[in-house]
């Protein structure tokens, strides 16, 4: 079949050449953006009197009986034309006759992908927002149940202080709240409208290039027609961000896998998000975090895909840019899927709070209160540092823990030790007097929490 660009050739490309070349099979997904920005187009075209506002009115009502119909399913795509656009355009010439070949007029396929690609990124990106919003307010509220629950904190995989579980939750809630903040700048630097580019020079047709840009939603216009259809940084931006969330997520998947093993056994997810064994019929299976963890190298290899395209390419469009799609697409579809199951996987674990306080008790992560009640009754803090990691050593030895050893074997070490020692060094009160702002005391929590939930 004669393609609708026949002219300097004949149009007639090899079967083969013609299923390397399509992107109908993906770039469908923007049939609803290629008909409104198309819609916008012939609006503009009739109020500029490049066509008649009849015309331009046959243009808009066929566009959108061709939206309804897609939407029902009363038809489906022609996946032997190149692309959504040329099907669009075929499709609307069929219903209308030689008016839909006007709709092109004063654009090209060049500016018309690049207004397609980010109005349907914007609106993606939108639904991502909202998704990590929902994630949010789960983490939220768990942490709120969890604000005095204790647990070990950990640095180097080792236990390390006492902190509460509320606390560990509410590291993450900042980091996605980052991942937003990220999100909507990302989406502001994508909301320019790129149509009216033309393939790049602009086009000799009086067009009113904000009158599309008003109609469609954007915040302004691409200033250089070049730069208007030859980058797609915007894309790269949007899956760096991802890629930044979805390494927030696998790290929090990597905890969620090690707190539920038998090792830890901090948590307990729901069957609901795990899988059994198919030889094995006491395992339960984190498939689900296992699962999120991996698909963060995927998003990673999208993204490096996506730059990797773009680093030789001279100005201006080349038809290497058809590779943007597929990576970003499976970018957003992938941290979409993982966020639909991480916040009912979260939403529905549950949390053994014995377990984590007995594991902060044999951690030892009291001894840098133990050394700073030694300072606060005049000793140097090293010292106290030394009596410290030797009254652990003694502990180790006695198969007992700092809160349970005997007075008179603290003043082995030191007189300086007296009876308001076990106040001081109970897990309760180590992390009570944590005061300071971002810190792991109940009431900083509890700030925390009200931070995030404002910002949500």
């Amino acid at each position: 079949m004669a393609k609708m660009w026949a002219g300097r050739t004949a149009g007639n490309t090899d079967s083969i050449a013609d299923d390397f070349n399509s992107s109908i099979h993906f770039d469908c997904k923007m049939f609803k953006q290629d008909i409104e920005g198309s819609m916008a187009h012939a609006a503009m075209l009739g109020a500029k009197n490049i066509i008649t506002s009849e015309e331009a009115q046959a243009l808009i009502d066929g566009l959108a009986e061709i939206l309804s119909d897609l939407e029902s399913g009363k038809i489906a795509f022609d996946m032997s034309c190149e692309d959504i656009h040329m099907f669009i355009e075929q499709e609307l010439t069929a219903r209308i006759g030689d008016t839909g070949k006007k709709l092109h007029t004063a654009r090209s396929r060049n500016d018309q992908v690049a207004l397609d690609l980010r109005m349907y990124l914007r609106s993606e990106t939108e639904d991502i927002i909202s998704l990590v919003r929902k994630l949010l307010a789960v983490i939220t509220d768990v942490a709120d149940t969890h604000k005095a629950s204790i647990m070990p904190g950990y640095t180097h995989l080792q236990r390390a202080q006492p902190i509460t579980f509320g606390h560990h939750l509410m590291a993450y809630a900042m980091m996605l709240l980052r991942d937003i903040d990220r999100l909507a700048d990302c989406k502001k630097r994508m909301n320019i409208s790129p149509i009216g580019s033309c393939a790049l020079a602009g086009t000799t047709y009086d067009t009113d290039r904000e009158f599309e840009a008003e109609k469609l939603g954007f915040d302004g216009i691409a200033l250089n027609s070049i730069d208007g259809v030859s980058d797609r940084d915007f894309c790269a931006e949007l899956m760096s961000d991802i890629a930044i969330l979805m390494m927030h997520l696998s790290r929090f998947s990597e905890e969620i896998i090690l707190w539920s093993s038998w090792e830890f056994k901090f948590i307990e997810l729901s069957d609901a998000y795990t899988t059994g064994s198919s030889i094995m019929p006491q395992k339960k299976n984190p498939d689900m975090a296992e699962l999120v963890r991996g698909k963060t190298g995927r998003v990673y290899g999208d993204l490096l895909g996506l730059l990797t395209t773009l680093k030789g390419l001279p100005l201006a469009y080349n038809k290497d840019m058809q590779e943007d799609k597929e990576s970003v697409f499976d970018a957003v579809e992938t941290v979409k899927m993982c966020l639909q199951v991480f916040i009912p996987m979260i939403e529905t674990m549950s949390v053994n709070t014995a377990n984590m306080k007995t594991a902060a008790q044999k951690g030892f992560i009291n001894a840098t209160d133990l050394a700073d009640y030694l300072v606060k009754k005049g000793m140097p803090f090293r010292s106290a540092y030394k009596i410290s990691g030797q009254l652990v050593s003694k502990c180790i030895k006695e198969n007992t823990v700092l809160e349970e050893l005997p007075l008179e074997s603290y003043k082995e070490f030191s007189e300086l030790f007296d009876n308001d020692l076990y106040s001081e060094i109970s897990l309760e009160a180590c992390v009570s007097k944590r005061i300071s702002k971002g810190g792991t005391s109940v009431k900083s929590v509890e700030e925390q929490i009200e931070y995030a939930r404002n910002k949500i």
